[in-house]
């Protein structure tokens, strides 16, 4: 009969393959950008396009200021190793909000882009999760 209680406890998360953490930091480098040059940029810079857009929901250039400064914000974010983890948790909410709001205000016109960032985020934040206990802990310390 094997004692299990005498076996050692591992409190650590299993090490990730090298092409684990390839691929982790590929689609971290990747959503960074895309949320930082694709998405934030126009709001940020006012392209026409963008300025329409806000202007159809009814929430003008301050939305638009403010939704391309959380997104900047959320791609920095990715890309700093304490805030990696909260960061695709944020992101995910915020595209959550798009979905619903290309659903309501444009009648789901582009509202799949939304929810299909979902899954890398989803995956990043599942990763990166012993990250926001690193933060927290930081808080705590600061607090």
């Amino acid at each position: 009969m094997t004692n299990l209680a005498a076996a050692p406890a591992t409190t650590t998360a299993p090490a990730r393959s090298r092409r684990a953490r390839i691929a982790l930091t590929t689609t971290t480098v990747v959503l960074a950008a895309f949320f930082a040059l694709a998405s934030a940029l126009p709001k940020l810079f006012a392209v026409s396009a963008a300025v329409d857009s806000f202007e159809t929901i009814g929430w003008g250039a301050t939305g638009m200021y403010v939704i391309g400064a959380l997104e900047l914000a959320g791609a920095v974010a990715l890309l700093v190793p304490v805030l990696s983890g909260v960061a695709p948790i944020a992101l995910g909410a915020l595209m959550i909000g798009a979905c619903v709001t290309q659903i309501v205000s444009f009648g789901g016109e582009n509202a799949a882009t939304p929810l299909l960032l979902l899954i890398p985020l989803g995956i990043l934040a599942r990763a990166r999760r012993d990250r926001n206990r690193e933060l927290l802990a930081l808080v705590r310390r600061g607090a």
